[in-house]
């Protein structure tokens, strides 16, 4: 069986697409699969495209992948299905999923997981902003052979546009990536956060409880990400994102914080920070939104907190009694490794491709 993987991004650079399907290309090969992939952006357009200037770089970026694009429908024949992560080209109508699905006949399996069709630009981009077609997400799932939706949410939301939705949840790689466990001997206890440049603006809902909290509590604050926040930077210590030292860092934690402000776009998350956590051995307190109420058991892997007296009490707890936050962790880890690991998906991704 042969398949061709189209994604926005260069490989390992991206999360979305490091635990949607990046994860399970090893597995397919092994299996006999023959795959070919190719990103929409090149590494040198990934490392300036999210940042602030550097219009010219972009423009040239966005040429270079249509390019790519143009040379690849020429190959597109020769497989049985097309896996599109998102989107084949970031701007415009949906030329190229057309040409696939109507002209080369070819079995579209579409995903993502976000809710993709609501206006969540960012702002060092506004000048491509008017350029998305965020309908095309309807368009693209009509035209697929199958939809493969990150939640129950996101998978309701095109229904109506394909009758193969299968909810695929984002999955942590606990046996070769997310393989140990937090030891939570730190000194200090660490609250810590994750993410990247389009979430960090999140953490504005909870740094000014942090910040009454530490008046109280003794903890440090770590936040691990490819953009450092604008406020409370008194508050925190920043670490830069590192494939590399990914796991190491996140290792610090022994509380992990996930806010979200409850809206259409929130809701179509995956819930996916707090696997990061829970996989290592973190307790996760999250926000009440979307998936995280079916990811974290209240009182036994971590928290849904609903107002700030609950994140309050729930971090004061979880700081003052290392035994059950300990005791949590590892139920946290357990719950990832039976439900949102690549081995207990594994038979879902696949079927995606019969």
């Amino acid at each position: 069986m042969r398949i061709l993987f189209l994604f926005p991004y260069p490989e390992g650079c991206a999360a979305s697409q490091r635990f949607r399907f990046e994860q399970y290309l090893e597995l397919m090969l092994n299996r006999g699969y023959e795959i070919d992939r190719q990103s929409f952006l090149d590494k040198d357009s990934w490392d300036i495209f999210y940042k602030k200037g550097h219009f010219l770089k972009k423009v040239l970026g966005l040429t270079k992948g249509y390019l790519r694009r143009l040379l690849v429908l020429f190959r597109v024949g020769k497989y049985e299905y097309v896996f599109i992560h998102r989107e084949v080209a970031p701007i415009g109508p949906p030329v190229f999923e057309w040409l696939i699905s109507k002209v080369w006949k070819k079995k579209i399996i579409y995903d993502f997981d976000d809710a993709i069709w609501i206006s969540n630009s960012s702002d060092n981009n506004r000048f491509f902003s008017p350029l998305k077609w965020y309908s095309n997400a309807f368009r693209i799932c009509k035209w697929s052979y199958k939809v493969s939706a990150g939640n129950q949410f996101l998978a309701d939301s095109v229904a109506g546009h394909n009758m193969n939705v299968v909810v695929n949840p984002t999955t942590i790689d606990t046996g070769k990536h997310h393989r140990y466990l937090t030891d939570h001997s730190n000194e200090i206890p660490v609250i810590g956060w994750t993410g990247s440049h389009s979430t960090v603006k999140y953490l504005d809902l909870i740094f000014p409880l942090l910040e009454q909290l530490r008046q109280e509590l003794d903890f440090r604050l770590v936040i691990i990400s490819d953009e450092q926040p604008v406020h409370y930077r008194h508050l925190f210590e920043f670490k830069p994102w590192n494939k590399t030292r990914e796991i190491e860092d996140l290792m610090q934690f022994n509380i992990g914080i996930m806010p979200l402000t409850k809206d259409p776009w929130s809701e179509g998350k995956c819930g996916f920070k707090a696997l990061q956590y829970m996989s290592l051995g973190i307790p996760a307190l999250v926000s009440p939104v979307g998936v995280n109420e079916n990811i974290v058991d209240e009182g036994i892997n971590g928290f849904i907190c609903r107002n700030n007296s609950e994140w309050a009490d729930r971090i004061r707890q979880l700081v003052e009694d290392r035994k059950t936050c300990l005791k949590m962790g590892k139920a946290a880890r357990l719950k990832v490794v039976q439900e949102y690991s690549v081995e207990a998906n594994t038979a879902n991704f696949l079927n995606l491709f019969s």
